[in-house]
């Protein structure tokens, strides 16, 4: 298996379409954020990670994100995965990270502890 993407996004919708196939709609994908209010601050972004299974792979694999910031682990998230072969998949991941003033996050996404896939989140200075 291996991660075709990865993205902060504020939602995602499923709609089928003929063949039968399947549209992933992604709705405002950010790689950065304003917070409302000054700091400390904790949010809960929302990470989609589509991944897909090829023909001649196991069906049956882990997704773990780590979610890092200067070196130290934040928060980790560990699914298991279960993609019908030529077939592809999302999970959304969640975690809650805590920020005492702006700085990045980066999401280290893996397939039973591959190569991974980093994907950065930036909270800035609070909106005027």
């Amino acid at each position: 298996m291996q991660i075709v993407a990865a993205l902060f996004a504020e939602d995602l919708e499923v709609r089928e379409v003929e063949g039968p196939s399947t549209r992933l709609d992604i709705r405002g994908i950010k790689f950065s954020e304003a917070p409302s209010s000054g700091y400390p601050i904790a949010i809960e972004p929302h990470l989609f990670v589509i991944v897909r299974c090829g023909t001649e792979d196991d069906q049956n694999a882990v997704l773990q994100v780590l979610f890092m910031r200067d070196g130290e682990q934040l928060a980790r998230n560990v699914q298991p995965l279960m993609i019908e072969p030529g077939k592809f998949a999302y999970r959304l991941v969640r975690a809650e990270l805590n920020f005492d003033a702006p700085g990045v996050v980066e999401a280290h996404c893996s397939v039973d502890q591959g190569e991974p896939t980093i994907v950065p989140f930036t909270l800035m200075e609070p909106a005027e």
